[in-house]
């Protein structure tokens, strides 16, 4: 594994855990990378990649390609849990926070933890579902769970979407928070169910509650579900997923090796900034800002929750999903599939 494979890794899990990205000096960058970079200041491809900006925004097309599948695969994996319980079909018991398929037990990560601190003692079920959605998502992308699978993340997306009307009537402004909130509120979580014996985090996600609520018909606590959800609305874009759920960091870390990425390729990039304007963790897009990019071609990283919507809105095919060994992408791919 190259050393500048490593840094990179290294660099993606520090902005996982809340660190801001940092623009490369020209000795960070590869040589490709500093060539491209002189290219796109000179002035001819400057007045180019402008009227390419203008003509692409008068146009105005956007897919939702990617996002219409997501929500597909939501409501699928969703509404199997219902369907097998309410039809008794006995394929998928549980919910998402643990559950048996076909007589495969599976558990998340986060919730699992919490359960096992409050009660103080390991569960060896639990232990055998975390290893096998670990397994999963260290194939798929560590945060796919996030915004292909999570019922809680399709209600935030529609309560982003009335908040940025909002913004663009002037009427509320989004309240950006320090994205190592996250990092606290996993500790302060494990400490309280380890003090308290009780699972609190399980009592207040959404993803937990709105899952059961699917399931068994538990509406309660959908009331918290919808607070959460005007707060997103009103005041934090985004706030729940953005700042406050621990649960994507487990899912990160398993997905540092994950062979399913979005690639990304400095060439093609008019640096207009329409893929951070739409993306859940814009941080992970810096690299799309001009001057930020340290390769020409280099995979998202591992905070990316593989949502796609950067690849609806890119109007010239910069960002494209990729798998290593079966696509072409990055300088380092060779690299990387001999240090696996």
């Amino acid at each position: 594994m190259s050393s500048r494979l490593i840094a990179r890794k290294l660099r993606d899990l520090a902005l996982m855990l809340g660190a801001a990205p940092q623009k490369p000096t020209p000795e960070d960058m590869t040589e490709e990378a500093r060539e491209l970079l002189a290219f796109k200041k000179s002035p001819e491809e400057r007045k180019r990649r402008k009227a390419a900006i203008e003509n692409e925004r008068a146009e105005a097309v956007q897919s939702h390609k990617w996002r219409m599948i997501r929500w597909a695969s939501i409501f699928a994996v969703n509404g199997l849990f219902v369907a097998s319980y309410w039809i008794d079909l006995q394929l998928v018991e549980g919910a998402l926070t643990a559950s048996r398929v076909l007589g495969f037990h599976f558990a998340d990560v986060n919730s699992s933890l919490q359960l096992m601190l409050a009660h103080k003692h390991v569960v060896i079920n639990l232990v055998i579902g975390v290893t096998t959605v670990l397994l999963i998502y260290a194939v798929l992308g560590g945060r796919t769970f996030c915004s292909w699978v999570c019922p809680y993340h399709f209600l935030s997306e529609l309560a982003e979407m009335v908040h940025l009307k909002l913004m663009g009537k002037k009427l509320v402004r989004d309240h950006e928070l320090d994205r190592r909130l996250r990092i606290i509120m996993f500790f302060v979580f494990a400490v309280l169910a380890f003090v308290s014996g009780y699972p609190l985090f399980e009592a207040i996600s959404p993803v937990g509650i709105l899952s059961r609520a699917l399931t068994y018909g538990t509406i309660i606590g959908l009331i918290w579900v919808g607070l959460l959800l005007l707060a997103e609305i009103v005041w934090s874009r985004r706030l729940w997923c953005r700042y406050v759920c621990p649960v994507g960091l487990g899912y990160g870390l398993a997905g540092i090796v994950a062979p399913v990425r979005v690639m990304y390729d400095a060439t093609k990039c008019l640096h207009e900034g329409k893929c951070r304007q739409v993306c859940l963790v814009p941080h992970v897009l810096d690299i799309t800002k001009l001057s930020f990019a340290r390769e020409v071609e280099t995979p998202i990283g591992v905070d990316c929750t593989r949502c796609a919507m950067c690849i609806d809105v890119c109007p010239t095919g910069a960002l494209t999903f990729d798998i290593v060994g079966l696509a072409r992408s990055g300088a380092d791919d060779k690299s990387e599939e001999e240090g696996a």
